[in-house]
């Protein structure tokens, strides 16, 4: 049950995180609010190093958790690609449910074997994902939606999916036996990236004023998910905390209700029912 708990904290870590980066984006360039981000989230997790004791890290932990992070590096400028050149209805969703299927096809080969309701909570999660994840489609414009090359948003969608689930399998092989170490790497190996792009694209400066503050809650939103899957994924199987933590567009699309009044689409309502059939047949069937 913990890892329950521990995986849907996470999921509200990242749609948090999500909702941020995308206000802040709104005025700000999203390399320049993908960076303050990044370095925040850096600053956050190394901070918390010295209370999380634990014996010398192995460096395949270490290179375990640099593969996490620039997968998730990787998956959300994919992502972005797909956001650009297609409609947000063709990437967005494509991701987090990649993100959930190749997290639960990894947790399958490596031998986890979930209890027979929490498998179908899995299968109910994935439409579940559909509807949250897809929820902009439905206010988007006539014109937004037929523009673009959709063959664009589908490719960019599947590497994005690949991309963030090297992040949660990533964390999961890294073990638990180097502490936060593993998370410490991921964050670096993010930080290297997000640098790396913003230098390429000459967008080294950091957002100021309120994108600026904006980009620094991200940061500490993304790294809140990542420390607590990390820890979920360790008490439980990959496959359940993996999809678990996928729901974070659930949590993106409540607080756009709260904070801007957007309205809650019946695909919205539809994927937020699903979400929460799909958690309570995973808490009945147990996270591993």
């Amino acid at each position: 049950m913990l890892a329950i708990i521990l995986a849907l904290a996470a999921a509200i870590g990242y749609g948090g995180s999500d909702f941020a980066a995308g206000l802040a984006a709104r005025t700000a360039s999203v390399i320049q609010v993908t960076l303050l981000a990044t370095v925040t989230a850096a600053v956050v997790v190394l901070a918390a190093l010295p209370f999380a004791a634990a014996h010398q890290p192995s460096g395949a932990a270490l290179a375990w958790g640099a593969a996490a992070g620039a997968g998730g590096t990787l998956g959300a400028f994919a992502l972005y690609l797909g956001f650009r050149h297609a409609a947000f209805s063709v990437a967005g969703p494509l991701s987090a449910v990649g993100t959930a299927g190749f997290s639960v096809l990894a947790g399958l080969l490596l031998g986890e074997r979930p209890t027979t309701l929490a498998l179908i909570g899995i299968i109910l999660a994935l439409p579940a994902i559909v509807g949250v994840s897809a929820s902009a489609a439905s206010d988007e414009a006539p014109q937004e939606s037929l523009r673009g090359r959709p063959g664009v948003g589908v490719a960019a969608g599947l590497v994005a999916g690949a991309c963030f689930a090297l992040l949660l399998v990533g964390l999961n092989r890294a073990g638990s036996g180097a502490g936060l170490w593993p998370v410490a790497a991921a964050e670096v190996a993010e930080l290297a990236v997000a640098g790396s792009v913003a230098a390429v694209t000459r967008n080294l400066r950091v957002p100021g004023g309120r994108p600026g503050w904006l980009a620094v809650v991200t940061g500490v939103a993304g790294a809140a998910g990542t420390i607590l899957y990390f820890v979920a994924t360790h008490d439980g199987l990959l496959a359940v905390t993996a999809v678990l933590t996928s729901l974070y567009p659930a949590s993106t699309i409540v607080l756009a209700r709260i904070v801007l009044g957007e309205r809650l689409t019946r695909l919205r309502l539809t994927g937020l029912a699903l979400a929460g059939a799909c958690v309570a047949l995973i808490a009945a069937g147990g996270a591993g």
